[in-house]
C-alpha cells in the first residue's frame, strides 16, 4: 500500500496591525449595539455617588486588566481582544451609572456612550459626536456610517497603542501592573468626561472633579514615595 502523501501543517500568518485594527472596530461596534441599563437614580448627594461609583469601576477595571495580561509571550496576545472588551464593558457600565445617578439614564444613546469612552484618548475622532450650545456639550444623532468611521478612527488609534506598548505582554506580573495601572487611569478619564456631560452645571461637576483630583494627587504621591523607599532599599543592599 502506498503511504498516504505527506501534507504539511498550514501555518497562518501572524495578524498585521491593519487587520487588528479592523477587529477593534467591530468590537467597538458591538458594545455599543447595546446600551447598558443602570438601577441608578438621582439621589440627594450625587456627587458622592458617582465618586463611589467611579472608584469601584476603576478597580474593577485595573483587576480585569492585570489579570488578563498575566500569561505572557504568545498566549498574552491572544488576551488582547477580551481584555479591551471587558473594560470596555465596565467603563460602559460606569457610564450609564454616572447618567442614572445624575438623573439622565432615560437620554442615555450610543453617541454619548462613544463620547465618554473615547474623548480623553481619541478627541479628533469623536468631535463630530457632540455639538456645543451655550456652555453644554449634546450629543448628536448621527448616521451609522458616521459610528463606523469614529470606531474605524478609535481602532486605528487603539491598536498603535496596543503594539507599541506589546512587550508588556513578555514581562509577566511587571507587565500585568502596568497594565492595570493604565486601566484604572483610563477608567478614572472616562468618569470625567461623563461627570462634564451628564452632571448638570459648574457648581456640581467642579466638586466632584475636585475631589478626583485630589485623590489623584494623593495616590501619586503614595506611589512617588514607595518608588524613593525601594531605590533607598536598592543602594543599600549595593553598598
Amino acid at each position: 500500500m502506498n503511504k498516504p502523501e505527506y501534507i504539511p501543517a498550514r501555518r497562518n500568518a501572524p495578524e498585521t496591525e491593519e487587520e487588528l485594527a479592523g477587529r477593534v472596530s467591530r468590537q467597538l461596534l458591538d458594545l455599543l449595539g447595546s446600551v447598558p441599563l443602570t438601577e441608578e437614580t438621582r439621589g440627594a448627594n450625587s456627587a458622592a455617588r458617582v465618586q463611589a461609583l467611579t472608584k469601584a469601576a476603576s478597580n474593577k477595571a485595573a483587576l480585569a486588566a492585570g489579570t488578563l495580561a498575566l500569561p505572557p509571550g504568545p498566549l498574552g496576545w491572544l488576551t488582547i481582544i477580551p481584555e479591551l472588551v471587558a473594560i470596555w464593558r465596565i467603563q460602559a457600565q460606569l457610564v450609564a451609572d454616572i447618567s442614572g445617578a445624575y438623573g439622565v439614564s432615560a437620554r442615555l444613546n450610543r453617541e454619548q456612550m462613544m463620547y465618554c469612552l473615547f474623548r480623553h484618548a481619541a478627541a479628533q475622532a469623536v468631535r463630530d459626536l457632540v455639538v456645543q450650545v451655550g456652555g453644554r456639550l449634546i450629543a448628536q444623532d448621527v448616521p451609522m456610517r458616521v459610528l463606523e468611521r469614529v470606531a474605524t478612527a478609535i481602532g486605528i488609534r487603539v491598536t498603535k497603542r496596543i503594539v507599541g506598548g506589546g512587550i508588556s505582554r513578555w514581562l509577566p506580573v511587571i507587565g500585568a501592573v502596568g497594565v492595570g495601572v493604565y486601566a484604572w487611569y483610563d477608567t478614572r478619564q472616562v468618569a470625567r468626561t461623563a461627570i462634564q456631560l451628564f452632571g448638570g452645571g459648574p457648581s456640581s461637576v467642579d466638586s466632584v472633579l475636585a475631589a478626583m483630583d485630589e485623590e489623584d494627587a494623593h495616590l501619586a504621591r503614595q506611589a512617588g514615595a514607595q518608588q524613593q523607599r525601594s531605590a533607598a532599599q536598592a543602594l543599600g543592599r549595593s553598598a
